[in-house]
């Protein structure tokens, strides 16, 4: 049968998301943890990669098994065997026909941000940071440049493996609570750094150091010589996937309410 399973991760201690020659990953320890459960080997897909230091609240995977067991099971034998910052939220059966990463309609992620004098602390890690006041008009104006299908070269990092650079970006949203702000961003697909690489440009037309036009003549030029330097991955975290409610999968982990 074919599981689904949504996890969430502190992406610190890991060197992203997908397997690698060199460094612990998330995927290597859930492989690892469903394998020591399972006492099965275990090869899983994922719907969305993450970098290094950036963290899950709803990644989504799916594998194959021959092993029957209560979902519940699932859920607390795996994290037995998983590291204190990897959770398993949930475990669901699905059709053959799912696939975590070819079945989402969407990818949502969210960028906490800091705004302080001072460095953060408790949050470290989990914030990004800036010590100069941000203006929340501009940066939503230019946001609204970025809205819909485009060629976002200018936003791709160089090591990006996607097969085309244009995506369709259908949502940013800017709130703040207290010093804390919080950008939220969906889109069909998106590219290697591309939201880190947007923050870094929003960040600056908030702090001032160009206007909200700006935006727009950084997407056209379809040159990441053009944007600014690429964000920290503090405080990005993966949402997860969207999909069609047919496949009746759960759309929020608990984590979602633990951000500011």
């Amino acid at each position: 049968m074919r599981l689904a399973l949504g996890i969430s991760y502190n992406g610190q201690a890991y060197q992203g998301w997908q397997s690698q020659s060199s460094g612990q990953t998330v995927q290597d320890c859930l492989e690892k943890a469903l394998r020591d459960f399972s006492t099965t080997r275990v090869s899983i897909h994922c719907a969305g990669r993450t970098d290094a230091g950036v963290h899950g609240l709803m990644q989504v995977v799916h594998f194959d098994t021959l092993i029957e067991r209560e979902t519940a099971s699932w859920v607390r034998g795996t994290n037995r065997y998983l590291p204190s910052d990897i959770s398993v939220q949930w475990v669901q059966v699905v059709s053959p026909e799912f696939h975590a990463r070819a079945s989402a309609l969407a990818r949502r992620y969210a960028y906490v941000l800091l705004e302080s004098p001072v460095r953060p602390s408790l949050e470290a890690g989990r914030v990004g940071w800036v010590y100069r006041s941000l203006n929340e008009s501009a940066m939503a104006q230019a946001a609204q440049y970025l809205i819909g299908e485009h060629d976002f070269s200018s936003f791709r990092a160089s090591i990006c493996q996607a097969l085309s650079p244009v995506k369709k970006l259908t949502r940013i949203d800017i709130h703040r609570n207290g010093p804390y702000w919080r950008f939220e961003f969906e889109s069909n697909a998106f590219l290697h750094h591309m939201i880190r690489n947007i923050m870094g440009c929003l960040v600056s037309i908030g702090q001032g150091f160009h206007p909200p036009q700006w935006m727009q003549t950084v997407l056209d030029s379809r040159n990441r010589i053009a944007a600014a330097p690429t964000f920290a991955p503090d405080g990005l975290y993966f949402q997860g996937p969207v999909y069609a409610p047919d496949w009746g999968l759960p759309t929020q982990t608990p984590p979602f309410h633990w951000l500011p």
